[in-house]
């Protein structure tokens, strides 16, 4: 999707200046067009960046933006609420991360997502005690 918006909109923006519109487009219009397709694609690959990692330290989730790691001691559970659209990192003070790797559309990986992120949580909690 990201390689099509680039190739639209730089296609779109050589082509820009010789519409017979009667509108005057410049060099600059061209790049201008040709950055938001570039912005366009970058926005996409953002939504390929979500990520959970388990080790021995905690937790390790990577949503959109950030990068943030939950040891094992403020981490209560994970969940998967109804007609919510991907997983929850349950935490002790009663509030929650989603995780957005783990996602419902995934249906039975995500389920075994899950599983597999409760049994790597037993194993490493119960190493602590």
């Amino acid at each position: 999707m990201a390689v099509l918006l680039v190739a639209g909109f730089t296609a779109g923006g050589i082509w820009l200046r010789h519409g017979s519109t009667g509108v005057n487009f410049r060099f600059a219009d061209q790049l201008a067009m040709i950055g938001i397709g570039v912005l366009g694609a970058a926005a996409v690959l953002l939504l390929t960046r979500p990520r959970v990692r388990v080790g021995k330290r905690g937790v390790s989730v990577r949503n959109i933006l950030g990068d943030t790691e939950f040891p094992w001691q403020y981490i209560r559970g994970v969940s998967f609420p109804d007609r919510k659209s991907w997983a929850r990192l349950e935490l002790v003070d009663d509030d929650y991360v989603p995780l957005m790797a783990i996602r419902s559309n995934d249906k039975e990986r995500a389920a075994e997502a899950l599983d597999k992120l409760r049994e790597l949580g037993a194993k490493y909690t119960a190493a602590q005690e």
